[in-house]
């Protein structure tokens, strides 16, 4: 059952850049729309569970949602650069990474000789699946037709947005604090660094537009992803929860190619279904330790 909360998260964020790609909107309209989308689905949890609301969750969970944010507003700065089928790749294997390193030396999570070995080949197995997924025909040239060539702004973002989600899921296992309790906090520090980002870009003039609250959507999916992940980790461990909500990346990848158009040749397509296919392995191998 622990597992299959832990698959939740996957289908909820292997859904978000198809969503707000949909909906459309700039960087900061997606951010700010799902930020005040997670702000009512804290709401919505602290109606249902009234959890204790102490200063220590408070703290912790505003923490985690300003670098949340970091994470967030610089993936869909990345995704306007160089186009959502490779940045999801390319930011979940760091992600994966980081995430992995964090629940192995920081919270001693994987306690056994067997558990290191299978985690580590698992972790690598997931990473080589993100890293396919995101390789180039050197003769497609549709991305600087589409727009999304921008190869140096891209990988600023991912560098910051890397850094950002990682902190975000650290701050809260570190602090150890309920996650239905720390739902509504984070959302709510989410929200104010997204305005911090609009307001540093000096776009605050498109804030008020309908793209912005058609993005709540997106935020209230992305809600449901974020407990069920937190919800997860008392049980499986944050280097398995997050590697698992990771592997919505097979989602992400072919629904941006098959929904929103993004072009692909035949030698990226087989990149693609290689590198999902070492995705759900390395999941699955990551499942087998619980």
């Amino acid at each position: 059952m622990a597992i299959l909360i832990a698959l939740i998260p996957a289908l909820a964020w292997g859904s978000i850049g198809l969503i707000s790609g949909k909906l459309g909107g700039t960087p900061i309209q997606q951010t700010l729309g799902m930020t005040t989308g997670a702000v009512l689905f804290g709401l919505l949890t602290w109606f249902i569970y009234h959890p204790e609301m102490t200063g220590k969750v408070w703290l912790s969970g505003l923490l985690s949602g300003l670098f949340w944010s970091v994470g967030q507003s610089q993936q869909f700065t990345s995704m306007k650069a160089i186009g959502i089928s490779k940045t999801v790749p390319i930011s979940t294997g760091l992600q994966l990474a980081g995430n992995a390193l964090a629940g192995v030396l920081l919270f001693h999570e994987w306690k056994t000789g067997h558990m290191i070995v299978v985690g580590t080949i698992a972790v690598i197995v997931l990473i080589s699946g993100a890293v396919l997924t995101s390789l180039r025909d050197r003769a497609n040239v549709s991305d600087t037709a589409s727009g999304h060539d921008n190869v140096s702004a891209g990988t600023r973002a991912i560098a910051l947005s890397t850094l950002g989600y990682i902190l975000y899921t650290i701050i809260v296992n570190y602090a150890n604090v309920n996650a239905k309790a720390v739902v509504l906090p984070q959302a709510v520090g989410m929200l104010a660094g997204a305005m911090i980002f609009a307001l540093m870009t000096h776009s605050g003039k498109d804030i008020l537009k309908k793209e912005s609250y058609k993005n709540v959507i997106t935020g209230l999916v992305w809600g449901t992803g974020n407990l069920f992940m937190f919800l997860s980790i008392p049980a499986v461990g944050l280097a398995i929860s997050y590697s698992l909500a990771q592997s919505g990346i097979v989602i992400s990848t072919f629904g941006s190619i098959f929904l929103l158009g993004e072009k692909k040749t035949s030698k990226e397509m087989l990149y693609v279904v290689l590198g999902s296919i070492l995705v759900i392995v390395g999941s699955a191998l990551l499942g087998s330790l619980k």
